[in-house]
C-alpha cells in the first residue's frame, strides 16, 4: 500500500524507518496547507487518516472558508507543437475529442504509476 484515499483525498504512505512507524501525507495540495497522519499499523494509519481529513473539512466548515480541493478538474500544459498535433492525430484515429483522449491516457499513467511506486 502507498495511497489512501479518503473524501477525495489522495496520500502517499511512507515507512519512518527511525520511528519504526507509517507516515502519511496529502498529496496535491499547496505548500500552505499541510495534512499528515501516522500509525503503528495499518489500522490506526488509516483512522488516523480519515481523522484528519474529517478534521479539516470541519475546521473549514466552521471558519467559513472553503476547502482547497487537490485538483479541479481543469489542467493548462504548455507541450512541444509537435507533441500537441501527434496527441490531436491520435485522438482523432482513436475517434475521441483531444480532451478525452488526454483524460484517458492520464488516467491510465496515473494508475499505472501508483503500481510502481511514484
Amino acid at each position: 500500500m502507498n495511497h489512501l484515499t479518503y473524501r477525495g483525498f489522495t496520500s502517499r504512505i511512507d515507512f519512518d524507518e527511525r520511528d519504526s512507524i507509517l507516515v502519511g501525507r496529502v498529496l496535491g495540495l499547496p505548500e500552505t496547507v499541510r495534512i499528515s497522519f501516522h500509525g503503528a499499523a495499518v489500522a490506526d494509519l488509516v483512522a488516523d487518516f480519515h481523522k484528519a481529513i474529517d478534521f479539516y473539512l470541519q475546521e473549514c466548515a466552521e471558519s467559513g472558508r472553503e476547502p482547497i480541493k487537490p485538483a479541479s478538474g481543469k489542467l493548462m500544459l504548455r507541450i512541444p507543437p509537435e507533441v500537441h498535433g501527434a496527441a490531436l492525430a491520435a485522438a482523432q484515429a482513436a475517434g475521441a475529442s483531444l480532451n478525452q483522449w488526454a483524460a484517458k491516457a492520464l488516467a491510465e499513467a496515473a494508475h499505472a504509476s501508483r503500481h510502481v511506486g511514484v
